[in-house]
């Protein structure tokens, strides 16, 4: 099978049309992302997460696709919208806003942030204009400022259980690539290196080979629900952009942890009964706290083929390609919506749609045409190869 051309054709012949179709606030700017299975909006709050990534995506198509001026324009819409209403006082982005984009909820964590950072970088480069390149070496280093205590007056803990989230780093690794371009050389070094540690130093943990969403400050474990946290997807999704890293730096050592990280995490992940990959897991087997924990999730499915392909790429191990055709046959018989078009996201156990929603508080047009993108183009290379 000639992987580059389903990709692709996928990429630019459904998704992105669905997403043109049916999301534009033509009226307020930005998105719609509550869409139901045909695309008909069915609440019209503005989630900063999803309008930030969808500038991002049309602009990162804009930049590495092609220059199509509707593409510039879809992505105008949103990073406009986001630099004159996204942000409070201090420049700390919300979470959501209204249609017309006053704010809903506060800006409690920083996540927010650094998807308004990525999507305000890839802007910067397809406008040309600098007023977005600054706003979003800004944005980085209010998220660098703000990394120790994420949440601010926002956390709800007491300190008592002092417990670090895997999610900061993890997206650091990839947020300053994004921003490459704008930040000093040696920012971005120390960004790299701090995440390369943090991801595969003190989450990953040597013995059982998986990563764990929280440890304790030190790097210790702490038998707890969210100390004993496997998120299948998210150590997945890690490992791409350290082999990202490592393929920049021509570091073949993190590349092959990489490999074998990927590859344990899916031995642990799979559903051997009905097939797909967990969505939480609990690290030693006793009932996980999140009632969803056995859904099958479109990201965590996208994140992991991206993973095995640039795997397949740079260390095409027998056991990758195994995996990679493997997730591949699950994910395309059970995701796509072959009579409305786009992807369902939320699958129960069984592999049937939970919800057939299209986009909502979480899903919106990122996962789905960035995963596409990345399996395109890392195809197209593996197959001119061939």
């Amino acid at each position: 099978m000639e992987y580059a051309e389903l990709y692709k054709n996928t990429l630019l012949n459904d998704i992105l049309l669905f997403w043109e179709k049916n999301s534009l606030d033509k009226e307020n700017g930005g998105y719609f992302t509550c869409l139901d299975r045909t695309g008909k909006v069915y609440d019209t709050d503005k989630f900063v997460w999803l309008q930030a990534r969808q500038v991002w995506t049309f602009s990162m198509l804009y930049n590495q696709v092609e220059k199509r001026e509707s593409w510039l324009q879809i992505a105008t819409s949103g990073a406009d919208f986001l630099k004159n209403h996204g942000r409070d006082s201090e420049g700390n982005f919300y979470f959501s806003l209204t249609r017309e984009g006053k704010p809903l909820v506060q800006a409690y964590n920083i996540f927010s942030d650094c998807f308004a950072a990525m999507a305000f970088a890839q802007y910067a480069k397809a406008s040309e204009k600098e007023e977005y390149a600054i706003l979003a070496k800004n944005t980085y280093h209010n998220i660098l400022n703000r990394k120790d205590d994420p949440k601010g007056k926002y956390e709800k803990s007491t300190g008592e259980r002092n417990l670090k989230n895997f999610a900061l780093p993890m997206i650091l690794s990839n947020l300053v690539l994004e921003l490459e371009g704008i930040l000093e050389a040696e920012e971005v070094k120390q960004t790299i290196d701090f995440s390369i540690n943090e991801v595969m130093e003190v989450f990953l943990q040597k013995d059982s080979g998986l990563i764990f969403e929280n440890v304790l400050s030190d790097g210790s474990l702490q038998d707890s629900f969210d100390g004993r946290l496997i998120n299948p997807g998210h150590g997945i999704e890690a490992m791409w952009f350290m082999i990202d890293i490592g393929a920049r730096q021509n570091d073949r050592a993190l590349i092959q942890r990489a490999t074998e990280t990927i590859i344990r995490i899916l031995e642990y992940g799979w559903d051997e009964e009905f097939g797909g990959i967990f969505y939480f897991m609990d690290a030693k087997g006793h009932p996980p706290q999140q009632l969803e924990h056995d859904q099958k999730l479109w990201w965590v499915h996208l994140e992991t083929l991206v993973a095995l392909a640039k795997v397949w790429e740079h260390n095409p191990v027998k056991s990758v390609k195994y995996w990679f055709q493997k997730v591949h046959g699950y994910t395309w018989s059970h995701f796509p919506d072959p009579d409305n078009g786009e992807w369902f996201g939320y699958l129960n156990r069984q592999g049937k749609p939970h919800l057939t929603l299209k986009g909502g508080k979480w899903k919106g047009c990122f996962h789905v045409p960035r995963a596409l993108y990345q399996c395109w183009k890392t195809f197209e290379r593996i197959e001119g190869k061939a």
